[in-house]
């Protein structure tokens, strides 16, 4: 072993063992080696007759880098010498007729294979065609040497695929003229070789070396989009693949590979014409049985793809075709293939999801031009609508963590939601061009799904009640409110039902959702008001154990109260009483409960009882008393937090400054439920009883005032300065300025509290001194 061998395995030593300082001085000598004019012979010499791999890899990469940087300054000389030592380690010859010890590189690991083929695409790049022409025919007549120059051939094309003719990557404009050029002299020159080599070495080593034939299939398949498909879509060809794909026994990596090719064979662009005599003549029905087999096999995986793939084809013939005979036969065959594809939709794992989806968005589309589906297109329907229950269901393994909503539970339902934006998208599609039959397979699904055991039925009871909700967004208004279809049976069949996996999480709260979505319904059949209140108030809703679920529904049933309101007048008392207990638990909340989204802070459940009892159709009396029954308890816990907040130190002030805020968030809530004309004109005895927000707020801003005058003192004050409560500092001075200028309480303006204040304010300049780039200024 040499200095620079030693060098280079310094530079690589990833176990800590190397100094750092040996490793830069490794690195800097093997850099100045790169640099020596006689880079080149020393790398192919090292590649020739050294035994390590780091060496060979970086000996590659010095050739690679060599060529891509400096070729245009290189001798012929140095060109031709690095071609042909290149191109014989390619091949497994020396490089030099006397070398015959020298080391095999294409015994090496694949990374390494994979380098030296790169190195052979970067002088194609540069050579072919003008240069070295002959580059893939002399490739060919080394074949013959075997398997490992078989694959270092299948490494060399897919290299080529990815970094030049591929257009599935952004290329400039220049590259893409480069691709063009390749592609034209390779399709007059080798192409026909080349396939013919491929049909040969597959039908050779089928049997003693499939995972061989699986990597010429997978080159085979990237170069089918550009060369003439005739030399693939031929008897021998196609002959070969299907044998294959159905002969038992084979290899499945093989077969998938088989599978893969004729995808590629079907999806290649051509006129339509052509296109369907294609599909036609491969007649694919033989491989239906092979999506039955495990679903979990990377072969029927593949031949999922394929079907897939084959009946969007279909469907394009049908749409471009204008020939009664072709849209005839396109449909024909489309109806053959398609039960397969809902099974394996269903049942296996295909790559392209989305790519399934915009197959059946379009199939479904084509209904829409016709005056109804017809009975096969409604026999499909039912099968996609299967597909769709299927797709939107979450996976079981995940409940425990979507119910607690853990991290994982966050992006599972994350990852659900965005899939499901396009699955409802095809769903409100089906239900405007197949209404009765969407209907009728959600009124199953949930009878389904109720009728299964609980330890099985959270997920299928959530994916319908999914389904019933979405289909809404298909509905007109009229058509909810007068119950069209079977929404009469529907609506009153979720009302009346008490799921045995209610206390899930996503349940409860997909359940909640769609009552409100279908609430017109209720508003117009006022017989169902009962259910609707019960759904909302017992332990589906507003009692159920998850703060999330409970909060949620509080949310949606003050929306619930704001569409039926005066019809939900003669159930007032019973609405109270369900709801008492949930009022008294959020007065005497504490601040860890609190930490939900504004949306649903828990408030909204005054709101609703604001919207009950501030209705003039509720008599004075009762209005009065209903009121008093709220807000004398919430104001007497303010006043009683507020004496709390003055006697003790600056951390429990804190916190029952943040009570008396949820009370009178509470409070303000419940106002909004009286109109400004029944609180002063109409009933003004309604607009006194409020007025006490008012001087409990007053009291709380003292409060308040007197803490920062306290933090202030005690050279507390730079706590707001801290990441976590930097967020109030802004809105704390502003009050603070607002307080000094305009506060209604002359004592707090003119008092021993406004030196308090300056002296707050003052300390938080002093502090805020120091930071020249923070985000506020004071002047």
């Amino acid at each position: 072993m040499d200095d620079l061998e030693k060098a280079i395995l310094i530079s690589f030593d990833e176990s800590g063992a190397v100094s750092s300082v040996l490793k830069e001085q490794a690195v800097a000598f093997i850099q100045q080696i790169k640099e020596t004019p006689s880079i080149c012979s020393i790398c192919v010499e090292k590649l020739c007759f050294s035994e390590l791999v780091q060496v060979h890899f970086w000996c590659l990469q010095c050739l690679h880098e060599g060529l891509r940087i400096k070729y245009s300054s290189m001798t012929p000389e140095e060109k031709t010498f690095i071609r042909k030592s290149v191109f014989s380690l390619a091949c497994c010859e020396p490089v030099h007729a006397s070398n015959s010890n020298s080391v095999r590189i294409l015994e090496g690991p694949a990374f390494i294979k994979n380098k030296l083929a790169q190195v052979v695409v970067t002088l194609i790049y540069f050579e072919y065609p003008l240069i070295w022409p002959s580059v893939f025919v002399d490739f060919l007549t080394n074949l013959s040497k075997g398997a490992v120059v078989i694959d270092m051939f299948c490494r060399v094309l897919n290299v080529l695929d990815d970094e030049l003719i591929s257009l599935d990557y952004p290329r400039s404009g220049d590259d893409v003229a480069l691709s063009g050029r390749i592609k034209d002299a390779m399709r007059g020159q080798c192409v026909p070789q080349i396939v013919g080599a491929w049909y040969d070495i597959v039908s050779m080593y089928r049997n003693s070396n499939p995972e061989l034939c699986s990597s010429v299939l997978d080159s085979m398949r990237r170069y089918i989009s550009w060369i003439d498909i005739g030399l693939i879509a031929n008897d021998a060809f196609t002959t070969l693949l299907f044998e294959l794909m159905l002969v038992d026994g084979l290899l499945d990596q093989l077969r998938a590979a088989a599978a893969g090719v004729v995808l590629a064979v079907v999806s290649k662009r051509m006129d339509y014409k052509s296109k369907l005599a294609l599909l036609q003549s491969l007649q694919i029905r033989r491989l239906f049985r092979l999506v039955a087999g495990d679903s979990n096999s990377e072969l029927v995986s593949s031949v999922a793809s394929l079907l897939s793939g084959y009946a969007t084809e279909l469907l394009e013939c049908s749409k471009r075709l204008n020939s009664e005979d072709g849209k005839g036969v396109s449909l024909e065959l489309l109806n053959e293939v398609l039960p397969s594809v809902f099974y394996v939709m269903q049942n296996c794992e295909v790559d392209s999801a989305l790519g399934i989806l915009q197959f059946l968005s379009v199939y479904v589309s084509t209904m829409k031009s016709l005056p109804g589906p017809t009975e096969t297109q409604l026999l499909h329907v039912g099968q996609i609508l299967e597909v769709i229950r299927a797709q939107i269901q979450f996976d079981p393994m995940y409940r425990s963590n979507l119910d607690s909503l853990d991290k994982i539970g966050r992006e599972e339902e994350d990852r659900m939601v965005e899939f499901r934006k396009d699955v409802f998208v095809l769903l409100r599609n089906i239900g405007r061009v197949a209404p009765n039959l969407t209907q009728i397979f959600i009124r199953n699904s949930l009878a389904s799904a109720v009728s299964s055991s609980e330890d099985r039925n959270a997920e299928e009871v959530e994916a319908s009640l999914s389904l019933f909700y979405a289909l809404g967004e298909s509905l007109t208004d009229d058509a909810v409110r007068t119950g069209s279809g079977l929404l009469g049976e529907l609506v009153p069949m979720l009302l009346s039902t008490t799921f045995p996996c209610h206390s899930n999480r996503l349940v409860a709260l997909v359940y909640l959702d769609t009552i409100t979505r279908y609430v017109k319904f209720v508003s117009e059949n006022t017989q169902y008001i009962p259910m609707a209140l019960r759904a909302f108030l017992d332990e589906r809703g507003v009692h159920h154990p998850n703060v999330n679920v409970s909060r949620r529904a509080s949310y949606l049933f003050m929306r619930v109260v704001k569409l039926l309101k005066a019809k939900l007048v003669p159930y007032i008392e019973t609405i109270l009483q369900s709801l008492q207990d949930t009022v008294v638990q959020f007065t005497k909340m504490d601040s860890a409960s609190k930490e939900l989204p504004g949306t649903e802070d828990g408030t909204h459940v005054f709101e609703a009882i604001g919207l009950l009892i501030g209705m003039e159709d509720v008599p004075p009396e009762k209005q009065s008393d209903y009121l008093s029954a709220l807000l004398t308890p919430l104001c007497q816990q303010v006043e009683v937090a507020l004496l709390n907040a003055k006697s003790r130190n600056p951390e429990e002030t804190l916190a029952q400054i943040e009570n008396i805020q949820q009370m009178i968030t509470a409070i303000n809530a419940l106002s909004k439920g009286f109109s400004e004309r029944l609180a002063t004109a109409s009933r003004p005895g309604i607009g006194l009883m409020f007025k006490k927000e008012i001087r409990e707020l007053l009291e709380l801003q003292r409060t308040f005032l007197i803490f920062l005058h306290v933090m202030a003192t005690h050279e507390l004050s730079s706590i707001f300065l801290s990441p976590r409560s930097s967020g109030y500092l802004d809105l704390m001075m502003q009050l603070l300025l607002y307080a000094c200028c305009n506060h209604k309480d002359i004592t707090i303006r003119k008092g021993n509290d406004l030196k308090a204040l300056k002296s707050f304010y003052q300390s938080l300049i002093e502090k805020l001194r120091p930071q020249q780039n923070g985000s506020l200024v004071f002047r």
